[in-house]
């Protein structure tokens, strides 16, 4: 008998948690010239993707290119790119001729103490959310493999017409 409500009990904390979606705070950080910028300045109008990265990181830099081209191509439909950059600060100096090297036009903004990182439990890098305009994460893509632009972009199609 014991065994069955402890089963229930898991059953409907599983279930609770189920249906509660992730949603973004209106958080502050720098951007690469020391000002300080909200969410709320920089997400799009219909969807924003919330990408984060690290100088160290392969893959990383297998997706920023991507990123971009997605950018491109959707900017002018309500889509949003945030880059939110996780080094510390002993390799923080790489983000700028980095970001200069791959041609980033997106605004790339500091979590350098992992604070954001760390509230929206993003475990892995890359790291790519994608909000919708009301601030709820409506998907979540860990890692980067050759080809996962078109799932992203297919994502990105769900929300722009």
């Amino acid at each position: 008998m014991k065994l069955d409500k402890f089963l229930l009990l898991i059953i409907f904390l599983a279930v609770s948690t189920i249906g509660q979606a992730q949603t973004i705070p209106d958080f502050m950080l720098e951007n690469l010239d020391g000002e300080w910028v909200s969410y709320s300045e920089l997400k799009g109008d219909e969807v924003t993707v919330v990408d984060f990265w690290a100088s160290w990181c392969k893959p990383c830099m297998k997706a920023m290119p991507e990123i971009e081209k997605l950018f491109n191509n959707y900017h002018h439909k309500g889509l949003s790119v945030i880059s939110i950059n996780t080094d510390g600060p002993r390799s923080i100096s790489k983000v700028v001729p980095l970001s200069k090297t791959l041609k980033l036009s997106y605004p790339i903004i500091s979590d350098i103490n992992n604070e954001l990182m760390n509230e929206l439990n993003i475990t892995a890098l890359p790291t790519l959310l994608l909000v919708d305009n009301k601030g709820t994460v409506r998907y979540r893509h860990e890692g980067w493999n050759i080809g996962d632009e078109k799932e992203i972009e297919h994502q990105i199609k769900l929300f722009i017409q």
